[in-house]
Formats: structure tokens, C-alpha cells, sequence
């Protein structure tokens, strides 16, 4: 694991509370932990964003026959889809 970076900073007092909320709830052992998942989360959020913005993209770009393929394959997936044993 790379070693953990010093901060030192300031917070409002509304997110030094919501960080101690996460340790009070569990979900962090110290503020430490409360910063690193809180960034994590924003990540997340950042990263899903991203991922819409570039699929909203890519089918205003995306030719009409490019798209009906698109729309046939999805309706042969849904059409075997129950034919599919996972377990197998």
C-alpha cells in the first residue's frame, strides 16, 4: 500500500460534522478514513458523470444504422436471455 500523504488543512464546521458523522455511524474509524471516503464517493459520482456524458455523446454521434444494430442485438439478448443457465 503507497504510503498515506500528510494534510493539513481547514473545514467549515458543517463538513468537520459530516465527517465525524461517518465515524460515528461506523463507516470510519477516524477522519482519516472520513476524508478518504468521502473522496471516494466523489470519485464515484465524477466517474458515473463521466460515463453518461460519454454514452450521451457517443449516441448523438452514432449513425441510425449503427443504432438499429445496436437495438437488434439488445432484442436478441432479451429474447435468450432466459435461456441462459449461469450455473453451468
Amino acid at each position: 500500500m503507497p504510503r498515506r500523504k500528510k494534510l493539513s488543512t481547514t473545514i467549515s464546521p458543517e463538513g468537520y460534522a459530516s465527517l465525524r458523522n461517518l465515524i460515528r455511524a461506523g463507516k470510519a474509524e477516524n477522519i482519516a478514513q472520513a476524508v478518504d471516503l468521502v473522496l471516494a464517493e466523489f470519485r464515484r459520482i465524477e466517474n458515473r458523470r463521466k460515463l453518461a456524458q460519454a454514452t450521451a455523446q457517443y449516441y448523438e454521434d452514432a449513425s441510425q444504422g449503427a443504432i438499429d444494430e445496436e437495438n437488434g442485438l439488445a432484442a436478441a439478448f432479451a429474447a435468450t436471455a432466459g435461456e441462459i443457465n449461469v450455473d453451468e
